[in-house]
């Protein structure tokens, strides 16, 4: 959901949240109060505290000459706001009256706007730095659109989101439910579309499950105060039904609580470390662990599926089961997010800076890196002409406007104008197939699962169907042990 962060005082459980800001995806809040000035000027240097002395007088000077009466907390806005653009750290930065109360707002757990989670990355390259869709929330406007996890947002109301920052971006975002807002979407180098979204009411679910015959599905959509008892509900249920293994689908998960990636982490081992965090501050550095018996005996084989929308919490989980060898990845590379930072109020403003990092079970950590997956699977890509010609249908809207005259389309109707489609556009016909399922199941509320046409859940299911599991996790390294292949790796490469 735009800008959710959860905070926590400091001596409560750290919160990790998947926050779309400025990439502020999957980070862990503290809120606490702010030290006074007098004290921080004790432990600065002479150089420090000679720079925030000019401040204050710049502050007065602008404040006694300028041409024009300035109200001081622009210029107080102004100088926050450069402070931390001047950190080059796209996770710390000044947070408004607004922003403070938008913060409140969410923790609420709803909130009007478009159901997508994004990021602004800083580019160095000179290319435009248009905003990134990191995960769209199931069931949602933004969901049913059709955008997907690296989809770029080009413009919104005909503003380019290369000159807007990522605080603007939400704000467009965000809003009044049944408010519509208009954007351009870019999905790869060529495939450029126009979306129109209706704002609603966002309520984030945190679970979905079912069975695959005796298979036990579990899907995490985020983390939030409910997520372990629902998850423990979905084994039980599974455990009634006789499951004999389990798939945990982590895909799109951009994170939450830290409190509840560990003791989710729980229901699936036996105690041992999960995930600590590590800071040049020394309070900063905690070790969090696994308590007490898992809820699911460690005979039974498990499965994590992950996808480049997995972040924070959900990286936490993925990256202490491969570590503690609990279970076997599959899918493609996390998004690589493991930076704390902590919520500081001021009256009813406050900023969030940068204070430590998370490492997994093997001390690694996955900041920038994500983590890859044992098994890789990816989605059938298009080529540049493919992209040519899948531009030319989306825009001609044909397959929205067959789910609207067919609402209940067979197999064998989404088959016949799969072919039609082929014959028009020249797509494969798999690719095709899927884009009229994906259109069907964002007018509706989405099905737990799709096994016809979701190629990654399909491998999962296949490997715990052929028995053949357990040689499969005598062959997965920890993250560890692959980062010290890579680096060995690049050592003889730069050897030779």
């Amino acid at each position: 959901m735009e800008n959710q962060i959860n905070t926590r005082k400091k001596n409560l459980p750290l919160s990790l949240v998947w926050v779309v800001s400025t990439i502020i995806f999957c980070a862990i809040f503290i809120l606490v109060s702010i030290p006074r000035v007098q004290a921080q000027s004790r432990q600065q240097d002479d150089s420090a505290g000679q720079y925030i002395s000019i401040i204050r007088n710049v502050f007065d000077f602008i404040q006694r000459h300028y041409i024009e009466e300035v109200d001081p907390k622009i210029i107080f806005e102004g100088a926050m706001t450069g402070m931390f653009d001047s950190l080059g750290d796209p996770y710390s930065s000044y947070l408004s009256e607004r922003e403070m109360s938008d913060m409140s707002d969410t923790t609420q757990g709803s909130y009007g706007g478009v159901g997508l989670y994004i990021f602004k990355q800083v580019r160095t390259d000179g290319r435009p730095a248009y905003v990134e869709v990191a995960s769209p929330i199931e069931d949602t406007p933004g969901w049913r659109s059709g955008i997907n996890p690296g989809d770029l947002i080009v413009s919104i109301n005909g503003e380019s989101t290369d000159s807007l920052t990522i605080d603007e971006v939400l704000s467009r975002l965000k809003g009044r439910p049944g408010d519509v807002v208009n954007l351009v979407i870019r999905r790869g180098e060529r495939l450029e579309f126009p979306v129109t979204i209706t704002k609603a009411v966002i309520e984030v679910p945190t679970t979905k499950y079912a069975m695959i015959d005796d298979i036990g599905y579990l899907k995490l959509l985020t983390f939030t105060p409910m997520t372990t008892n629902r998850a423990r509900e979905a084994i039980n249920e599974f455990r009634s039904k006789g499951f004999k293994s389990i798939i945990l689908d982590l895909r799109n998960n951009y994170g939450g609580l830290l409190d509840q990636a560990v003791s989710v982490t729980n229901l699936f081992v036996e105690g041992g470390v999960v995930v600590t965090t590590k800071s040049r501050i020394p309070s900063e550095n905690n070790v969090f662990n696994a308590r007490g018996r898992a809820a699911i005996s460690q005979d039974i084989p498990m499965i994590v599926l992950v996808n480049r929308g997995s972040a924070s919490a959900s990286e936490i989980v993925a990256g202490a089961l491969k570590d503690r060898g609990r279970a076997y990845l599959v899918g493609e590379k996390t998004f690589g997010k493991g930076s704390v930072q902590q919520v500081y109020p001021l009256n009813r403003m406050g900023f969030k800076l940068t204070t430590a990092h998370y490492y997994t079970p093997s001390d690694v950590n996955i900041d920038k890196i994500g983590i890859p997956p044992d098994l890789e699977v990816l989605f059938p890509e298009f080529s540049a002409d493919e992209a040519v010609h899948l531009n030319e249908l989306i825009n001609a809207n044909s397959i929205p406007e067959f789910v609207a005259a067919n609402p209940h389309a067979s197999s064998w109707q989404i088959e016949a104008f799969a072919r039609e489609l082929n014959r028009q556009y020249d797509l494969d016909l798999t690719l095709l197939k899927r884009l009229i399922r994906n259109e069907q199941n964002r007018t509706v509320i989405a099905p737990v699962y799709d096994l016809e046409y979701d190629v990654q859940l399909q491998e999962a299911v296949r490997i715990l169907r052929e028995g053949n599991f357990r040689a499969l996790m005598q062959t997965t390294k920890t993250l560890k042990d692959l980062q010290d292949e890579a680096l060995k790796e690049e050592e003889f490469a730069l050897a030779s």
